[in-house]
């Protein structure tokens, strides 16, 4: 087997010291393997080095740090590794020398600004999840004139189209002509959540820019860019959801 094509998961795991080939496809049976994130059910399970694995939640010893990387995504990609479609990708437009990355959620065609890009699938999706706490923020102009009132009562949660949205909150910063900007933030991103809660107020979104997602900034970083972000601050930021190594 070309080392291109991957190893069988037992191997891996045995390799690593862990256990034998024979416990590595029992500890399988019993759901303690994951690999990215996604629970294994089968040891036939071919990996890479670049694939995630963990015993009970941990990393293999000797495993690679997670690697996380600041993006800040334009309009008009989609944040998927393959598009049907034949769309333009966020990972089509990443720099050759880059490993294997996931990225963390996701942001829509018409969105722009900060994607976070991981190698490391389990922590991208522990990141997603809502009960990490990490707050999303954004500039969003909408065309319109947001009522205030409105914009508070978000705070409360709201129920648009039959799905029920957490607290969010949203505070108008700037009227200009037709359109004004707002900063919105919410922790937990759903499918289009912030256009379709502007939806319901009766504003349009023109622009939606995401400039934060929990201690990471967009900044300055300029569109298009993807910048790695340093061991040190992964550990100070990460280490509680995840163990890492240096």
């Amino acid at each position: 087997m070309g080392a291109s094509a991957g190893e069988r998961i037992a191997k891996r795991l045995s390799m690593a010291g862990v256990c034998s080939r024979r416990e590595a496809e029992r500890w399988i049976a019993e759901g303690r393997v994951a690999v990215d994130g996604v629970i294994l059910e089968s040891p036939a399970t071919l990996v890479t080095r670049e694939n995630a694995v963990t015993v009970d939640g941990k990393p293999l010893p000797g495993d690679p740090s997670p690697r996380v990387w600041r993006l800040h995504k334009r309009r008009g990609l989609i944040t998927t590794h393959r598009d049907p479609q034949g769309r333009p990708t966020v990972f089509d437009s990443l720099p050759g020398n880059l490993p294997r990355v996931v990225s963390v959620g996701r942001l829509d065609m018409n969105s722009e600004g900060l994607l976070l890009l991981t190698t490391h699938g389990r922590l991208a999706r522990l990141l997603e999840l809502p009960s990490t706490g990490w707050t999303r923020r954004y500039r969003v102009r909408v065309f319109g004139h947001p009522d205030a009132r409105a914009l508070s009562a978000l705070a409360d949660g709201v129920t648009a189209d039959g799905v029920r949205y957490g607290p969010v909150a949203a505070r108008l910063d700037l009227v200009r002509g037709a359109n004004a900007w707002l900063t919105v933030a919410l922790k937990e991103g759903r499918n289009r959540e912030v256009r379709r809660l502007m939806e319901h107020l009766g504003l349009g979104v023109n622009r939606l820019i995401r400039t934060a997602f929990g201690p990471f900034q967009l900044g300055r970083l300029p569109s298009g860019d993807v910048r790695e972000v340093p061991s040190k601050v992964i550990g100070e930021q990460l280490g509680g959801l995840i163990e890492t190594r240096r």
